[in-house]
């Protein structure tokens, strides 16, 4: 008797079937549709060929800014890239490396970011996409250190853009929500590598913070508050740049134990304090990138004001605090410096940004966020591109002077729509 045929065994699915979620666990990506190309050229054909694809980074957005129902691709299958040209003082780094691994390496050759985010875990491509920033009286968010950016358009063509060479774009292109294309290298600006001590200060009167505010912002090169605004105090990270003269304010009482940034939790994943002197890249994160900073277990928003309204934001929220605190983890207040990037949150204007990681209660924390929003969107409050909000999307685009401008550079890049997704379409709509 023969042997019936073998049917043959079909080709391995190059995505994962099951839905894949973000790193809190609040939302799942709509497709399924995931590719993780292993080579340069895999990528530029998965772009040509595919109609509707959206790049995602390390998942740390807390809402669908990166998502689609069409396809999604992440970078992180492809060679690491970490060239730095000393002459030029810049690293290009391919666009899927974390900012741990960034610092690590810059800093065995003797270079440095000027800023770095609470997190090193994040990409570096996602975190300049969104404005994600540090806090520092001088300092810019991360995307301003951009130089040079490689973009991959709608048919899988490499597009090249400089701040010098492309002075009227490129400041719309860096902090662009991942909408004109599939971003695969920047060029960040460095300097010498330095070195910083970090010390807690505990018991501070947020009505002190409030009142002498640029004494305690601009008391260390890197100043963060944390507080749940409703105990009428805070706890101040003071990160002080060797070298660099520091502040005379000294307000609260020194922190004689190590701290975490949430009072109450182990403070191992913490960066070392005390005043150890120690590497940038070890000092500006509030976290050590060998440790995971939380479960994810989280929600998270944040509103940039105009610096000059830090004293009137303190008292919205200081009003606020009895509501704020039964869902909240922690909330942060830190500095931003101007820049020019057209979505930039701090665009235009020095800014103050109190961010809130919230428990992982949607429905508890829909209505305090909502009340939040109102105190604040008056003083001009504009949300952080990655995090929650429930702001109009007409109105946060309005605070936007170049918004128009971002509009029309959507449909120079990417006439057909190939990378928008719902959250472009909403803030951006088509003409």
């Amino acid at each position: 008797m023969s042997t019936p045929p073998v049917p043959p065994t079909p080709p391995a699915p190059s995505t994962p079937p099951a839905p894949v979620r973000n790193w809190a666990g609040n939302l799942t990506y709509a497709s399924s549709r995931i590719h993780r190309p292993a080579d340069p050229d895999a990528l530029r054909a998965l772009v040509r060929d595919t109609p509707r694809i959206r790049a995602l980074g390390s998942g740390h957005s807390f809402n669908r800014v990166a998502d689609s129902d069409h396809d999604l691709v992440c970078l992180d299958g492809l060679p690491r890239e970490i060239d730095v040209d000393p002459g030029a003082a810049t690293v290009t780094v391919s666009a899927g490396t974390r900012y741990a691994e960034l610092a690590a390496e810059l800093h065995r050759q003797g270079f440095a970011l000027a800023n770095l985010a609470s997190l090193p875990h994040i990409s570096v491509a996602g975190s300049c996409a969104t404005g994600t920033h540090g806090s520092g009286d001088r300092l810019r968010c991360l995307a301003a250190a951009v130089r040079g950016l490689e973009l991959l358009g709608p048919g899988g063509e490499t597009v090249r853009l400089g701040r010098e060479t492309d002075p009227e774009v490129f400041p719309g292109a860096v902090v662009a929500l991942g909408a004109l294309g599939v971003v695969t290298r920047l060029t960040l600006e460095v300097e010498p590598a330095f070195e910083v001590s970090q010390r807690v200060r505990l018991d501070v009167p947020l009505a002190e913070a409030a009142a002498d505010f640029d004494a305690v912002f601009g008391a260390a090169y890197s100043v963060s508050l944390f507080t749940d605004w409703s105990g009428g105090v805070g706890r101040v990270w003071l990160k002080h740049r060797v070298g660099d003269p520091e502040g005379s304010w000294a307000g609260g009482r020194p922190a004689d134990t190590p701290q975490h940034p949430v009072p109450g939790m182990p403070a191992g994943p913490a960066t070392e304090q005390l005043g150890a002197v120690g590497p940038w890249s070890e000092r500006l994160p509030h976290f050590r990138s060998g440790f995971a900073p939380s479960a994810g277990e989280e929600l998270q928003s944040e509103f940039y004001l105009p610096r000059a309204a830090a004293a009137e934001g303190f008292a919205a929220l200081r009003g606020l605090g009895e509501r704020i605190a039964p869902v909240l983890h922690i909330s942060e207040v830190r500095t931003v410096r101007a820049d020019d990037l057209w979505l930039s949150p701090a665009y235009g204007r020095d800014s103050v940004a109190f961010h809130f990681t919230w428990r992982r209660m949607p429905e508890a924390v829909a209505p305090v966020l909502a009340a939040v929003e109102e105190r604040l969107a008056p003083l001009g409050a504009r949300p952080h591109w990655g995090k929650l909000s429930t702001l109009s999307p007409a109105d946060v685009a309005a605070s936007y002077e170049r918004a128009a401008d971002f509009a029309g550079l959507l449909e120079r890049f990417d006439p057909e729509g190939k990378f928008r997704n719902a959250f472009t379409d909403a803030y951006f709509p088509r003409s």
